[in-house]
């Protein structure tokens, strides 16, 4: 296929070179002027999107994807796929997705999970919405970047799967975090801790892959200074999603909210800017009950 990639940084850049390394043709383009290896670089944002089979977008928000969209839409050719895999808000995701069917064009949102290294290694998770042709059409696509995708429903499911999923990994890592600062002050060794609980009823992809004490369990930020796999302010973005999200569709989601304000306050007054969300942990330890 032919595909246009709009968006290279950390994850995009990745991705696009695994679908180059595929042996599609692939054309990118990044407003920062990043390529990815194997992609023809496009002078512009139009060079990436008009002939294309396929563009696929992976933008920071969604005010952002929507300007792109009203950009690219008006020069994809009819029949052409539109798969943005950025995260943004719902109304966002659909709002793109009915302009670009009524287009004629496919549309699918597809926000992944797995984070640089899943992009890096063709790992990721896709959540996609959109119709069953669409997502027939991005499958095989999916297949090369990742080792899952689940149709989640009409456009805007694969954000509704994405910022629920997340909101669950905010609330657990949290839990997880406390639960080893106040094993420390319990004299109860953190090894010890991961033996029982990651066998136990306490077990969580927070604790059993990604766990944020150093040197315990599987290779994870927490052993390389916490630099991000997964970065602490783009958690508390996908949090004000779910929270965004949740006030629109009046969810009562107490435990949501309380994990947003403390990635809040991590990220914006405490220094978790620029470490991985899992450095809640030394934060943890580092305070006493207030």
């Amino acid at each position: 296929m032919k595909i246009g990639f709009i968006g290279l940084g950390n994850m995009g850049a990745p991705m696009a070179a695994n679908l180059a390394k595929a042996g599609h043709e692939v054309t990118g383009f990044d407003v920062a002027g990043t390529t990815a290896e194997g992609a023809a670089v496009a002078e512009s944002i139009d060079a990436a999107a008009k002939d294309m089979d396929v563009v696929i977008t992976m933008l920071p928000n969604g005010p952002i994807l929507r300007d792109v969209a009203v950009q690219i839409i008006p020069l994809m050719s009819g029949g052409a796929c539109f798969i943005d895999c950025s995260t943004v808000d719902v109304d966002s995701a659909r709002a793109v997705a009915e302009d670009a069917e009524a287009a004629g064009l496919l549309a699918v949102d597809a926000p992944v999970s797995g984070g640089i290294g899943g992009a890096s290694g063709g790992t990721l998770t896709f959540m996609a919405g959109g119709s069953a042709q669409a997502f027939a059409k991005a499958a095989p696509l999916f297949e090369i970047m990742g080792q899952k995708a689940v149709h989640c429903g009409a456009a805007g499911a694969g954000q509704a799967a994405k910022i629920c999923n997340n909101m669950i990994l905010g609330a657990t890592m949290i839990a997880t975090c406390e639960a080893f600062a106040l094993a420390d002050k319990l004299g109860l060794e953190r090894q010890k801790m991961f033996d029982v609980v990651s066998t136990s009823s306490g077990y969580s992809w927070s604790m059993n892959a990604y766990c944020p004490a150093p040197g315990v369990g599987p290779q994870s930020p927490a052993d390389n200074d916490y630099k991000p796999g997964f970065a602490a302010e783009l958690m508390l973005k996908d949090l004000g999603l779910s929270q965004q999200a949740a006030e629109a569709a009046d969810a009562d989601t107490p435990m949501g909210q309380l994990a947003l304000s403390l990635y809040k306050s991590f990220v914006e007054d405490e220094g978790g800017k620029g470490r991985d969300f899992s450095a809640m942990l030394p934060r943890f330890v580092a305070r006493g009950r207030e």
